[in-house]
This record gives C-alpha cells, structure tokens and sequence, in this order.
C-alpha cells in the first residue's frame, strides 16, 4: 500500500507543491468533490498512489475526527514527503477557501441585513438543503451494501436525532459492530475491504520506513502538534479569562475537533444548535447562511465554522474593532480546527498504515462509514425543518427528542425551491455550484415578488 512513483521517477518536493496548490484552489464541491478530484490527480494522472492504497487511505481517514478530505491530502503528502509534505498538502487545501470564507464573512456582517444579500440567501438555503440530502444519497449508495450496513446506518440516525445520543458513543458503537460482526463471519467485509493477504505482506515489506511506528517519534509529534493546538488557547483564557469570546471559541472549537467524526456534515447540526441556542454566536438561520458560503467557495466544508467564530467574535468585540475581532476570532477558529488535524494523521498514520492490513479492523470503519450516512441523514431532516419552517419546537418525551414544525409558519417558496434543486442534482446531475446559483437568483425573485 505504498505510493506508487509516476513513470518518470517519483515526484519532487516542487512538483507536489505546485499540485497541492492546484488542488486547493480546485477543491469545490465537497468532501465528494474533493475526493475525486485529488484521485484524478494523484491516482489517474501523476499516478503518485495507486487506486487500491487510496482507498485504503480515505476510509482510515474517515476513521479520524475532522475533515476527511483535508486529512486525505495530508497522508499522502506525508506518504510522499514526510512531515513537511504533509503540512504543505493540508495547509494548501485549507488556505485557499480560508481566505475565501474570510473574506465573505466580513462582505456579510457588514452587508447582510440589506435586501439584496437576504433575498439571494433565501434561494441559497433551499439549495444548501438539496446538497445535504444529495450527500445522504451519494454517501449511502457507497456505504450501504448490505443488510446489516442499513441497520447501522437507521439506529444511528435513531440515536442521534431521537435519542441525542453524542457522536463518539455512536462512532465506538458501529466500529465494535463491525468488529464482532468481521470475527463471527469472517470474510463478510473481504470485498468491501479489497486486496487479499499477499498484498499485505508485499505492502508490509516495501514500506518506507518514515510510515512505520516509532515511539519516540510519536512522542515528539505530541508534544509538538499538541502544544501547538492547545496552548494558544490556555493563553488566552489565562490572559482574558474563560467568559472572554476568544477563549470560549478557542475551548468549542478546539473540543469540536475531537468529535467530528464523518466530515461536517455528520457535525454541523451539534454545532448550529450549540452556536445559536447556547452561546448566542449566530442568529436562527445564519448558520445556513455559512454553509452556503462554504458550499460555494474552495476548501472542507468544516470552514464554516470560521464563520462561525467571526460572528462571534463581531457581535462581542469588547474593546477592539468588531471587523478586527471578527477577523481574529475566524483566524483562531481555523487555528483550532484544523491543527489537530495535523496532529491525527502524523501520530497515527503510521500506526494506522499496519492496523490497516488488520481485516476486522477494516472491517469496523466500514461500519463506521455506514453509521455517518445515519449521522448526516439526521443533519438532512434538521435543516429541512429550519428551511421550511420559521418556528420549529422541541420537546422531551419519555427521553425522545421531538422536533415539531409549526406550521403556520411553513414558507412554500423555500419547499419549491428545495425540490427544485434536489431535482436538478439528483435527475439531471447538475453541478452544485449551479444549482446554488440558480436557486439564489430564483429565491431572490421570489424574495421580491410574492414575500
């Protein structure tokens, strides 16, 4: 399972620049998009990692909290050039789109409450709910393969949207299934894992030795990375104090990161509920806003919680300018999310290069990935309810979480504007960035029309 080097020789330090930045500037679409797009370029043009080793390498970094895409290009430019191909590749996917939602942040909170801004986001959130419910579709045809892969999938959907039970207990609880289900029948998961035996004991032998654990090396990448993620925000809560924004940004988000197991969509309903109702950071809706600016610009859609932390930091600037606070608080949001992210992979990549020739550990993340299609379905059905609906209850009921709609408050145009897209994605294969574009250009007319 080791990187296999194009004709002419393996590539230069260089050469994987000039791709990485290629890719981060390329990387629409989301984690899908992102995906096929570095296998186009990794695997069926520069033939830097062959197709059965890429695979391999996105669902262990499925297995991983935080964007899977991000990670993605991290391990295998940590394959190709150690540690400082592993930072470029993850910096450059990141960067980009960095930039960009940085910069629409600071266009929306100083022009967001004019008409024209609220009418093309009226079209935009319909749109968004299409591509989340189009991820459910895309993500479950290549996640459910069996019967017993449906059953995870619906009880962590149960459990999650229900139950509110949180994401670790539901990630821990489909590995071990997958587990005990790869040891009671084994061979169940061989053709989903792919390669046999001899391929892991071939693997075994050309390893390179920079992908084989070291436990003094792990050490060091601990302590460093760790330091690295955390300590600016125990500065911050012992300089500002621990009710500062800052330092209650830097606390969520850095706590965030640890538990984004399945990509942002499997998150961001923990963070939009957590954002608006317990920290006060965004207004009903404008978390949809953020996720259309992430849908429409380069880089994970994880970046929104960039957003997120420039609202926050806006709306309580204390004694500093609030674009300059919000710029700060986006910048340390983006420091604490995706700086674990580094972290993850250079600890455990090389660990995870030999777990990976362990067949019912293969087989656990491919229960892993069946239970996010129920995560991000739950994700679908909250943000379907807060599109078309302006009110939205909820209650407890013998341990149930209940949402229910009120539905006076049911805004039909956003419901055609959402089938609509759905329609044009799933039937007509539409692209997204399309689809976005329309749906804010018809919601804008609607927006000015009838409402």
């Amino acid at each position: 399972m080791t990187p296999r080097p194009p004709a002419d020789g393996p590539p230069s330090f260089g050469a994987a620049f000039r791709v990485w930045l290629r890719i981060g500037l390329l990387s629409f679409g989301g984690p899908a998009g992102q995906i096929a797009l570095m296998h186009r370029i990794l695997v069926e043009e520069r033939r830097w990692i062959d197709e059965r080793r890429f695979l391999h390498a996105l669902n262990y970094c499925m297995l991983l909290p935080g964007p899977e895409a991000q990670q993605l290009a991290t391990y295998v430019g940590w394959l190709l050039h150690r540690t400082a191909g592993g930072l470029v590749a993850g910096t450059l996917f990141v960067l980009p789109g960095a930039a960009v939602i940085l910069t629409l942040s600071i266009l929306y909170a100083g022009f967001g409450q004019f008409s024209i801004v609220a009418a093309l986001f009226f079209g935009i959130k319909a749109a968004v709910l299409a591509v989340v419910i189009e991820a459910v579709v895309r993500i479950g045809r290549r996640a459910i393969r069996s019967g017993f892969a449906l059953v995870v999938a619906c009880l962590a959907f149960v459990g999650i949207f229900f139950l509110a039970l949180p994401f670790p207990m539901i990630v821990i609880g489909a590995a071990v299934a997958g587990y005990l289900a790869a040891t009671f029948r084994p061979g169940y998961f061989d053709a989903a894992d792919g390669g046999t035996a001899a391929d892991a004991a071939a693997d075994e032998a050309a390893a390179p030795p920079h992908t084989r654990p070291n436990l003094r090396r792990a050490i060091l990448v601990t302590l460093v990375f760790g330091l690295l993620w955390l300590a600016p925000v125990a500065l911050l809560a012992g300089t500002l104090g621990p009710s500062n924004v800052f330092a209650q940004e830097g606390f969520f988000f850095a706590k965030m990161a640890v538990v984004t197991f399945g990509g942002a969509y499997a998150v961001l309903a923990y963070v939009a509920q957590q954002a608006v109702e317990i920290h006060g950071w965004l207004m009903p809706g404008e978390m949809l806003d953020g996720l259309g600016l992430a849908e429409t610009t380069p880089g994970p859609l994880i970046l929104v919680t960039q957003f997120v932390g420039f609202m926050g930091a806006y709306r309580t600037p204390g004694a500093l300018d609030p674009f300059v606070a919000g710029t700060l608080g986006a910048l340390l949001t983006s420091w604490v999310t995706f700086m674990p992210c580094f972290l993850w992979i250079f600890l455990g990549a090389p660990y995870i290069e030999r777990l990976g020739r362990n067949r019912r550990l293969a087989a656990a993340l491919s229960t892993l990935t069946a239970a996010v299609v129920g995560v991000i379905l739950n994700l679908a059905v909250w943000f379907a309810l807060h599109v078309v609906f302006a009110e939205v209850s909820e209650i407890r009921l013998a341990g149930i979480r209940l949402f229910l709609p009120v539905w006076e408050t049911v805004e039909p145009g956003a419901l055609v504007l959402a089938i609509g897209a759905l329609v044009a994605m799933l039937r007509f294969k539409a692209g997204m960035l399309p689809t976005l574009a329309v749906s804010a250009l018809l919601g804008a007319a609607y927006f000015y029309i009838v409402r």
